[in-house]
């Protein structure tokens, strides 16, 4: 006789969001520790690379790293390598070092009297990746912000862990970053950047990540939509060309910071896409709905 298959959906607010894990599988105890692990997990990303708590390896980089070099835990150098090749192969268009210009802008707290524009920093060499996970800055007043890439980060450990206790499927969901794991594709409902009341697209995930950005809205006060978040570091102003953008990639983490890229870059993202194995759908500030060829077959566009 076949054995029913158990399945648990829980969420808490971590992030700056709401995290939403769900497992199958048979024995919802074993379901419900993996899914404490798992947030714990997400918690420990949080406490370590959040820009807002003073006691993160992020603030502290920020107060001292120009000073001397800092030493953080291995997974916010894990994430500060892969923010640093990402910068590297993206031309400079994925910067970390953005965090001043959010600042002034009011995305970021820190800044009360001094509206000033930041300095733009060189290229490269502003962050330096030393051994022994240290971290050094290599120009005063320099600031970084992982808000466009830990959160992806989060959800690969979360998955990580609940693989480990080999649950038949499952989904980590960061505000619309998320993975899934296991033989049965999820369907993912793509909210329209334009509309957040209304889906665009509809796409199913099998053993990968999906990642999406775009305009600020909350639908708790207007379904209005404001200026995106994502800055182009070449100009210091706000992407405006590109309203929206989802990525499928094999990790969160990649596919989380692909989108800003993606945001930035439109369809000259396409080599950078093709190296890390991934793909995307954008859509323009006049409408226009472009999908990497590779994604074409798996996207259904709402109607």
């Amino acid at each position: 006789m076949a054995i029913a298959s158990d399945k648990v959906r829980r969420a808490r607010p971590l992030l700056g969001t709401f995290v939403e894990i769900e497992l199958a599988g048979a024995g919802n105890s074993k379901l419900n520790t993996a899914i404490d692990a798992a947030f714990e997990a997400v918690a420990d990303v949080h406490r370590l690379m959040s820009f807002h708590e003073p006691g993160s390896d992020v603030s502290q980089l920020n107060r001292d790293a120009y000073h001397r070099p800092v030493r953080v835990h291995a997974w916010t150098y894990q994430v500060l390598t892969a923010a640093m090749d990402l910068h590297s192969r993206s031309r400079c268009m994925f910067d970390v070092a953005i965090a001043p210009v959010l600042q002034t802008m009011r995305l970021l707290p820190g800044i009360e009297d001094d509206l000033s524009s930041p300095a733009k920093l060189p290229c490269f060499g502003a962050i330096q990746l030393l051994p022994r996970q240290t971290v050094r800055f290599g120009y005063p007043g320099m600031k970084i912000d992982l808000g466009g890439i830990a959160k992806g980060f989060a959800v690969d450990r979360a998955i990580e862990l609940l693989r480990d206790l080999n649950p038949s499927n499952g989904m980590v969901n960061a505000g619309g970053d998320l993975a899934a794991f296991g033989p049965d594709p999820q369907t993912i409902h793509v909210r329209d950047p334009r509309d957040p009341r209304r889906s665009i697209c509809s796409v199913n995930i099998t053993d990968e990540a999906l990642a999406s950005t775009g305009q600020w809205f909350d639908l708790f006060h207007s379904a209005d939509t404001a200026d995106t978040a994502i800055i182009d570091p070449r100009t210091q102003m706000p992407v405006r060309s590109v309203v929206g953008a989802t990525v499928r990639a094999p990790t969160c983490m990649v596919a989380d910071a692909l989108t800003k890229i993606v945001m930035i870059a439109g369809t000259d993202a396409s080599e950078l896409l093709e190296h890390y194995q991934a793909s995307a759908l954008l859509i323009s500030a006049d409408g226009d709905v472009q999908i990497t060829p590779d994604w074409q077959h798996a996207v259904h566009l709402a109607a």
